[in-house]
């Protein structure tokens, strides 16, 4: 480990200097008809696109080494930040372009450098989750990689049926009635050791999902970070509607100090 040993992490500043990739190549199909000709870390929330925000919050904990991995409408991503020069002037900003697009975790093999601990996060949520405290357990533990979490309870609005083993009888062991189910799902905020890598074909279509699958089977250790800071995926029209809503209200969350 180069840059930030375990007394580091131990430090509320801990996420402080290390560099954080962006995945901002996506084509937002399921916001359409919104990203049609607009990409979608560019969608507003209040005065500042949806990847501003993220940006923003990442320098106020010290992180300003970030790459943004783009593919879809890439150009005017860049074009955007081309005159954001009074908050880029704080960044070293630096893009990967992918001609094709190589997954979500595929595109890491294109970043450079990323010789230390890293962040990776999609370029879609709105969260004021506590970085440097997740880097700093990331850290602490020794692990290939760490997935912060959130607690979803899904509910199901119809009796769902429970049968024995003998797919041929059918036979009813239990009945559930609109049962909730409780998750822990990914909020796709992830921390990388740099090792972590080497189990990522460069030009080979590789998600998340894959990639972690891959470093349980190489005996490297995943974990899971819970968090109940404030998250919000804003993969649906509905999703974008919602997020408009809490960026108001929570924007001295979201962004502090931000003037």
């Amino acid at each position: 480990m180069t840059g930030h040993s375990r007394a580091d992490a131990r430090r509320p500043g801990a996420a402080h200097g290390l560099r954080a990739v962006l995945l901002a190549g996506g084509k937002g199909v399921r916001l359409r008809p919104f990203t049609v000709n607009f990409p979608k870390p560019l969608l507003p929330l209040g005065d500042m696109p949806i990847i501003e925000v993220l940006m923003k919050r990442l320098v106020s904990f010290g992180i300003t080494d970030i790459t943004l991995t783009l593919g879809h409408l890439a150009e005017l991503i860049k074009a955007y930040f081309l005159h954001r020069q009074e908050f880029t002037s704080q960044l070293r900003l630096r893009y990967v372009d992918e001609e094709e697009p190589t997954g979500t975790a595929g595109s890491l093999a294109f970043v450079q450098g990323l010789d230390d601990t890293f962040l990776v996060m999609n370029g879609d949520v709105l969260t004021d989750l506590n970085y440097g405290r997740l880097m700093a357990d990331h850290v602490e533990s020794g692990a290939a990689a760490t997935i912060s979490t959130h607690h979803r309870d899904v509910s199901i609005s119809l009796g769902v049926l429970h049968f024995d083993d003998d797919a041929d009888q059918l036979r009813v062991t239990d009945y559930s009635e609109k049962p909730t189910l409780k998750y822990e799902v990914s909020m796709g905020v992830y921390c990388f050791a740099p090792r972590a890598l080497g189990h990522i074909p460069r030009g080979e279509r590789l998600d998340f999902p894959d990639l972690v699958l891959k470093l349980i089977a190489a005996g490297e250790t995943v974990r899971g970070w819970r968090s109940t800071d404030f998250w919000l995926d804003i993969g649906r029209t509905e999703d974008y509607e919602q997020a408009q809503e809490d960026f108001e209200t929570l924007r001295d969350r979201l962004l502090p100090g931000d003037g």
